[in-house]
């Protein structure tokens, strides 16, 4: 249960049944001085003891790019009696011009009991209308999905990272979007932290001269920081899904085996050290060795690539940033069906 201590954050109490009348008569008080806007619906749902509050702080500086109308979900499942609370607040920021300031709501629930069951038609019903739902899961899937839940449902979000059992977990997502016939694009904020990485790679073979070196890749090792394994196999996916490679040999002590479309043999290591989820990543050809590792400023890749008639010049690039604002704000910009991290998925879901 929530003490006033932990809900000091959330705004102004509500009934339930009074919230858009009282979310109506905080614009009229603050009329004149601040703007209402809304591109979205961003509700976040955690089952987590005092997510409600860290969650509003997520939102607030969120909205400072992405205005939206927020609904921040805290449920308790285990307990046995119903409770359904309710807050609303606005977080606002200035213009560039300074003279008024752009505020986006928000709406703040806690659900306890056997109620929780009933969260579609109490949460959903104070969406913003006719705005896409970006729904943020921040924890694990339960089975049975809730059907009438991702019928309201644009985009999911969730951190792959977190799951215990990536091939249960990743079967219910699937479920989720297959009853809402496809329409449902899946976000994983654990491909989100890729991106860089990616790109840092996908420069070495920007120019067409340089795509012989695809059909003589030999090995390929990944060091990653401890919890964040399912992230380094993903990046295999990414090549393996972009190159055709296919899995030959099963991981076995963090080693594991892939064949390309001539069929040969593609050699992968994947090593734990401490660092950023993803550290030094390492492509060798027949020819040529290319790298890419954490920087020792630690907000830029050093990249480089060498050979035995070519020394290696490092060059620098963005690195990641892992933190949840800025994870979730790189994926708020992003539209498209993600077909490339199904791909991805897809080639090590064996692995993962």
């Amino acid at each position: 249960m929530a003490g006033d201590a932990e809900t000091s954050s959330l705004g102004q109490p509500v009934e339930i049944g009074k919230i858009e009348q009282e979310l109506k008569k905080l614009w009229r008080e603050s009329e004149g001085a601040m703007t209402r806007a809304s591109l979205i619906n961003l509700a976040i749902y955690s089952e987590e003891a005092g997510s409600l509050e860290r969650n509003t702080q997520l939102i607030s500086k969120i909205t400072e790019s992405h205005a939206c109308r927020a609904l921040v979900i805290g449920v308790d499942r285990k307990s046995k009696e119903d409770r359904v609370d309710a807050w609303i607040n606005a977080h606002c920021h200035m213009t560039r011009a300074g003279s008024k300031q752009i505020c986006s709501e928000q709406i703040s629930f806690l659900l306890e009991g056997p109620c929780t069951k009933f969260l579609p038609s109490i949460v959903f019903s104070h969406l913003d209308s006719d705005l896409p739902l970006y729904l943020w899961w921040q924890d694990e899937f339960h089975d049975p999905m809730d059907a009438q839940l991702w019928a309201w449902v644009d985009r999911l979000i969730f951190d792959s990272q977190t799951w215990k059992k990536f091939a249960t977990q990743m079967q219910l997502v699937e479920t989720a979007q297959q009853e809402a016939k496809q329409r449902i694009v899946l976000c994983d904020l654990n491909w989100t932290r890729l991106d860089k990485v990616r790109y840092a790679i996908a420069q070495f073979f920007d120019h067409p001269a340089s795509h012989h070196h695809f059909s003589k890749m030999e090995s390929v090792s990944v060091d990653f920081a401890p919890g964040f394994k399912s992230t380094a196999i993903l990046l295999i996916g990414w090549l393996a899904g972009q190159l055709n490679w296919k899995t030959n040999q099963q991981q076995m002590n963090g080693s594991c085996r892939f064949l390309d479309a001539n069929k040969r043999k593609i050699d992968i290591e994947l090593h734990e050290r401490p660092g950023t989820p993803i550290g030094k990543v390492v492509l060798n050809s027949t020819e040529v060795k290319f790298c890419v590792t954490p920087a020792k400023c630690g907000d830029l890749l050093e990249i480089s690539r060498s050979g035995q008639l070519e020394a290696a010049i490092p060059q620098m690039m963005p690195a990641q940033s892992n933190n949840a604002v800025d994870l979730i704000t790189q994926e708020l910009l992003r539209g498209g069906p993600r077909r490339v991290y199904l791909s991805a998925v897809n080639s090590v879901r064996p692995l993962l």
